[in-house]
């Protein structure tokens, strides 16, 4: 069977980008078992309630959500099991720094097959207070009133 091209999407973390701000986002590895890749392939899994911690020089992803494989056996994978992701000595020894440095968080933003490989992209993210939450809404609902102005003047209704 021909291997996978390509990069194809499993699933996001959309109230990442609501309750953080993204400041760098980087690609890594996971490490994972046969059926936990299976039940990926079926398109399910949850990164919700994901983050990912450094611990002895390695990063671990927590809190994410991968469903027992329906057709497995007893050879079946913990769904919220703690997993381990696959970053270069020197990207973790920079994501030690950044996060001690200042109340900055490792959160799981996308996960996703390219080139038949399993990757999650971590943003390396700072928590937003409600204010924020605020200001980023009424500014987005504020381009949005902007482009449908454009809109109308460019059809001619004005």
């Amino acid at each position: 069977m021909p291997r996978q091209e390509g990069r194809s999407l499993i699933t996001q973390n959309r109230k990442a980008r609501h309750n953080y701000t993204i400041l760098e986002a980087i690609e890594a590895g996971l490490v994972l078992t046969g059926t936990e890749v299976k039940s990926l392939r079926a398109g399910r899994a949850s990164l919700v309630d994901g983050f990912a911690t450094i611990d002895a020089g390695e990063v671990f992803l927590h809190g994410v959500h991968i469903p027992e494989y329906t057709q497995g056996t007893w050879t079946n994978h913990e769904p919220r099991r703690v997993r381990k992701l696959l970053l270069h000595k020197g990207e973790i020894d920079r994501l030690i720094g950044k996060t001690r440095e200042s109340g900055l968080t490792l959160v799981p933003l996308q996960l996703y097959f390219k080139d038949g490989r399993v990757k999650v992209e971590i943003a390396l993210a700072r928590g937003k207070r409600s204010y924020d939450k605020r200001q980023d809404l009424a500014e987005r609902d504020a381009n949005r009133e902007i482009a449908k102005a454009l809109g109308r003047r460019a059809k001619g209704q004005g």
